[in-house]
């Protein structure tokens, strides 16, 4: 199967999943995203758990326990002794810090914004307490209606 129609294919597999969780044919069903506040926590705290796990585990060039590692040492020695390979590692190493700083700042952003969310939605849940309780008078329909907006 080529390229094309298997990324084809897997674009159709997704729009029928997304349509039968939208309960009809692409948006207007009944059913809709549900995110508690525990669900974000869990999910912020994770991307900074693995933030920190590659933050410590993925720089190569000094290794995991700091100071010059076995790559750098690796290739400060081929360099000594002319190996070609010296610079296929380096650029290798620099190749993988590129992506993994990408990765970790993929991750904070993750972390950031879920603990971000999470924080405004209880501030949000605090001020609409605080208006409900303070409403002297039942609070119409209309008056809670501009909260879903």
């Amino acid at each position: 199967m080529s390229f094309e129609k298997e990324w084809a294919q897997h674009k159709a597999d997704a729009g029928t999943r997304l349509n039968s969780a939208s309960g009809g044919s692409g948006g207007g069903g009944t059913a809709g995203l549900v995110v508690h506040v525990d669900d974000l926590g869990a999910v912020g705290h994770e991307a900074y758990v693995l933030h920190e796990g590659l933050r410590k585990a993925g720089d190569v060039t000094r290794g995991a326990k700091g100071g010059n590692g076995n790559t750098a040492n690796a290739v400060a020695e081929l360099k000594r002794e002319n190996f070609a390979t010296a610079g296929a590692i380096s650029a290798a190493v620099e190749v993988w810090n590129s992506q993994l700083k990408t990765v970790l700042q993929a991750c904070a952003h993750i972390s950031n914004h879920l603990d971000y969310s999470k924080a405004e939605h209880a501030r949000d849940d605090a001020k609409i307490a605080a208006d409900l309780s303070a409403a002297k008078h039942p609070v119409t329909v209309s008056e809670i209606e501009k909260y879903f907006k």
